[in-house]
């Protein structure tokens, strides 16, 4: 659940002394130490920043990273099992992901009677995640259909219960970008979550606390260099 799992995080670190705003950044100014200014007009200083801002990530750092990071369409969609049916409940059916099939297919069980949850983990087409079309397509839908008469023939004709667009921020392979600006030593890129940011966040965020502190050697494959301008994805 993972909004409710981000917003209970936010709760707890804000009632433990956390600063906290809804703001948006604008693009760093040219020398970033003197301090972050936002859209409406405050500053930010800090000792270091991070910038962990998904598909914002490339247009808030274009020069650096406007070739680095593929911000893409993604087109999720829910369904209704069979009414009494429980073989899509979280007891009896995981998490699951079909690695044989060249689309990607991966789904979720019926979580809180939302419905079968159906995507297919690719590179979809690049966005500008401002105004990307936040509806889904015929194409999609008919698609996803497809495919539940293929892999789960009870749910071929299962009423849509729920739909939406998401945006990936893909790097060149798939994996992580974790590492410092190459022109300021205090500020530091992460992302290339590529839709599974959410999952891993704990442990990114104490691999990026012990890197700021210099505690620990960096691991090469998040590094900036190793971030291609063409996208050859080998880590899911």
């Amino acid at each position: 659940m993972a909004r409710r799992a981000v917003a209970a995080v936010a709760d707890f670190a804000i009632r433990n002394g956390l600063g906290y705003a809804v703001e948006a950044v604008t693009p760093p100014p040219e020398e970033i130490k003197a301090a972050i200014k936002t859209a409406s007009g405050q500053k930010i200083r800090a000792g270091n920043y991070v910038f962990a801002c998904g598909a914002w990530l490339a247009k808030l750092f274009p020069r650096v990273l406007g070739q680095r990071i593929f911000p893409t369409r993604q087109e999720v969609f829910f369904f209704a099992p069979p009414a009494g049916d429980p073989s899509f409940s979280p007891s009896r059916l995981p998490v699951w992901f079909d690695y044989t099939d060249r689309r990607g297919p991966y789904g979720f069980p019926d979580l809180e009677s939302r419905g079968f949850k159906l995507a297919f983990d690719r590179h979809g087409p690049h966005i500008d995640p401002d105004t990307l079309e936040r509806r889904v397509t015929a194409e999609g839908l008919a698609e996803a259909y497809r495919y539940l008469a293929e892999r789960f023939p009870a749910l071929r004709d299962a009423p849509l219960t729920e739909s939406r667009v998401c945006q990936y921020e893909n790097t060149s392979s798939g994996d992580f970008l974790i590492d410092r600006h190459p022109d300021f030593a205090n500020v530091w890129l992460v992302g290339g979550g590529s839709g599974h940011g959410f999952k891993h966040g704990p442990a990114v965020g104490e691999y990026v606390c012990r890197q700021i502190l210099q505690e620990g050697e960096p691991e090469p494959r998040f590094s900036l260099e190793t971030k291609a301008v063409t996208q050859d994805r080998t880590v899911y």
